[in-house]
């Protein structure tokens, strides 16, 4: 095929080309948007325009991502399907404190940007004005559904190819299409914790999945704030942000370097501190609770460590009717929730 032939058929209607910074082309298929958008006409904020059908080409499908990409490839329109594809966006977090310093929290053990990925945990960081994006990389089919559901991203987007975001996370990370670079949320120091209603103590949980369902549960139940350590802790990205399910974005995480002065500090402040621990003096449905309240749990298999439990008020126990007696903590998290939510009037 010659020169000419070859523009001509570039120039055919209806056809869509991606990559090209030049905004939005007009088709026969109705308007679409390329990308990146040029950084003259980015301005604040991006709303798709609504993407018309059709499959990308080889060429459009050259990875966007920079440097080395851990993992292999497979699966990848059956992954960026799965997960949470029911349900609108969950909108602006509500009742989150204002930080009033800007002290990364989450993130001081590992270097360059916080990575989210899967639709929750994206969407939910868009609609987080605390949270500033970097980039924002999507696929064909999530840039549809952006348009449909009318999301502000916030940053020009980027079209990808699923097998992209596979190569960037693993072939095991259940991404759904869309993935961003952030950074980390600013902190909240111990000092500035709620007097109200209940917070979450970690003691030395490494786990990112358990870690990110506690986070869940403490988003549902209301939790003012989790305490961590800064060793031996997860960092608040990648597989603990998809876990939570946005609930990153909603729960403030405070990192001490010393969790027994931390205790002591917060029992000097009037909080309740209760560990949690199947050798408990009492069951924690019948010992006596009282705002501010902080449940602390431990790490599985080790539970409490010694300090630990000499410097919490009270060690109590959750007494369970069958054969297995103790629970994974990310359960035992949720049922201890229930039990101080509904002892302290906060369930509605």
């Amino acid at each position: 095929m010659d020169d000419g032939k070859k523009r001509a058929r570039r120039r055919a209607p209806g056809r869509r080309v991606y990559g090209r910074s030049t905004g939005v082309k007009s088709t026969n298929a109705g308007t679409i948007v390329t990308f990146p958008f040029p950084p003259s006409e980015a301005g604040n904020c991006h709303y798709f325009s609504p993407v018309g059908q059709g499959r990308m080409s080889d060429r459009d499908r050259k990875s966007r991502f920079k440097g080395p990409k851990p993992g292999g490839r497979g699966g990848d329109r059956d992954r960026e399907r799965h997960g949470e594809r029911s349900g609108k966006h969950q909108g602006k977090p509500q009742g989150r404190p204002q930080w009033r310093d800007r002290e990364a929290r989450g993130h001081a053990k590992g270097e360059g940007p916080v990575v989210l990925y899967g639709w929750h945990s994206v969407t939910m960081a868009l609609a987080n004005p605390e949270r500033r994006i970097r980039k924002l990389f999507v696929t064909e089919n999530v840039a549809r559904r952006l348009a449909d559901e009318k999301i502000d991203t916030r940053v020009p987007p980027e079209l990808v190819h699923p097998g992209d975001i596979d190569r960037r996370l693993g072939p095991n990370a259940v991404h759904q299409g869309l993935l961003a670079e952030a950074d980390p949320l600013p902190g909240l120091h111990l000092d500035e914790l709620p007097q109200d209603g209940i917070v979450l103590v970690l003691d030395q949980i490494t786990d990112p999945h358990n870690v990110g369902a506690i986070l869940r549960s403490a988003a549902a139940f209301g939790v003012k704030a989790i305490v961590t350590t800064g060793r031996h802790s997860p960092e608040a990205t990648g597989v603990l942000a998809k876990s939570a399910s946005g609930a990153l974005e909603l729960v403030p995480i405070i990192e001490v370097p010393n969790l027994h002065r931390a205790l002591g500090e917060m029992n000097e402040a009037g909080f309740l501190t209760v560990g949690l621990d199947s050798e408990g003096q009492g069951d924690l449905s019948k010992v006596p609770l009282h705002a501010p309240l902080a449940l602390v749990l431990g790490a599985e298999g080790k539970g409490l460590r010694q300090l630990t439990r000499e410097t919490c008020s009270v060690v109590a126990r959750m007494d369970m009717p069958g054969a297995i007696k103790s629970l994974n903590v990310s359960n035992a998290a949720a049922l201890a929730l229930y039990i101080g939510t509904s002892r302290l009037g906060l369930m509605g």
